[in-house]
């Protein structure tokens, strides 16, 4: 007996020392493995990119959002020490583009610079989009917004956002608001005023502001959210008036003009540029842009260049473009829900 339980006991132990050894050379090999995945990812970070990166512009060539692309892409390049090529690829509503940034590799050679268009309002009117704003891109970083301003004729009663909100009031269905059509940030940023302000106010879409103004100028229409850039030179050549920014303060941009805020307060509404890559991007080559991009960001030469294009440089994590893209998004979809707006 005494000589089985010795054998037990040695059995016990070699069995013992068995498990303990693979359990080292688990080990042993779950390290190796980390830190070779951690050694890869370093290595793609120091070497990313090792040729010409595609940026991605949903819109035509000549746009705001084609402007900023290429006010950015020499910069951007010489920090990543490749060539940004800006690729044009417009068509419905910066739908095609971003589809075709949404279903390329996730190599870092394909990025997307895109607005609220395709990522915060087209998925909310149109429940037909080749892609999921969410799920299929790899948010990288918060470039830029460009606000709308009030317009309002000369001959307007109202000379405060206050006074226009009271003449609204005491005038409900009779008067009306111009926009660049169906489901766009004009005729958004309206719909979001007059929820915030409880008037009843009546929409006339046209195809672009530009034909808008002319009804503005003459009284036709009482209110117009136009581009900062297109409404501002109307306003210092004494044509129109402007009552107040989207913005939640008073900017720079529009230098004397309060904030809608200040009246009613949290509005905001703004097209925001950003950058984006397909889903799956490494967190290295996310980082790596989201640096250049902030840096570039910061560049006097490119600060003016934005702000003489009615853009405020923004910058920061890709968190945080990510949080703000999911506020954006809830923002738009109850507007766009509540008011029943279409397309049609």
């Amino acid at each position: 007996m005494a000589s089985e339980k010795i054998i037990s006991h040695m059995a016990a132990s070699v069995i013992d020392r068995n498990i303990t050894m693979k359990k080292r050379h688990l080990l042993r090999g779950l390290c190796a493995a980390t830190l070779a995945v951690a050694s890869l990812g370093l290595a793609q970070a120091q070497t990313y990119p090792t040729k010409p990166v595609r940026l991605i512009v949903p819109f035509p060539a000549g746009g705001a959002t084609d402007l900023f692309a290429r006010t950015l892409s020499q910069k951007i390049s010489e920090k990543l020490g490749q060539t940004l090529v800006v690729e044009n690829r417009p068509g419905a509503g910066g739908t095609l583009g971003a589809d075709l940034a949404a279903k390329a590799s996730p190599d870092g050679y394909t990025l997307l610079l895109s607005t609220s268009s395709t990522h915060s309002i087209g998925p909310n009117l149109n429940p037909r989009m080749p892609y999921d704003a969410v799920r299929d891109f790899t948010p990288i970083a918060h470039l830029g917004n460009a606000p709308s301003i009030m317009l309002v004729p000369n001959n307007s009663p109202a000379k405060t956002v206050k006074e226009w909100v009271d003449y609204a009031k005491k005038n409900p269905g009779r008067l009306n608001y111009a926009s660049s059509g169906n489901g766009t940030i004009v005729q958004l940023s309206a719909e979001l005023f007059k929820a915030q302000a409880d008037v009843f106010v009546v929409h006339i879409p046209y195809k672009g502001t530009a034909l808008a103004i002319p009804d503005l100028i003459s009284g036709k229409v009482d209110v117009l959210f136009d581009s900062l850039p297109t409404g501002m030179p109307h306003v210092r050549d004494g044509r129109l008036r402007a009552l107040g920014v989207t913005t939640l303060k008073p900017t720079a941009l529009a230098p004397g003009i309060p904030a809608i805020a200040d009246v009613l307060p949290g509005y905001e509404s703004n097209t925001w540029f950003g950058f984006f890559g397909p889903k799956n991007l490494p967190a290295e080559v996310v980082s790596r842009i989201n640096t250049a991009a902030n840096q570039v960001l910061k560049d006097p030469e490119v600060m003016d260049k934005l702000l003489r294009f009615g853009i405020e440089p923004i910058g920061g994590t890709p968190a945080q473009f990510t949080t703000m893209l999911a506020s954006e998004s809830a923002k738009w979809k109850k507007i766009i829900t509540e008011r029943k707006i279409t397309l049609d």
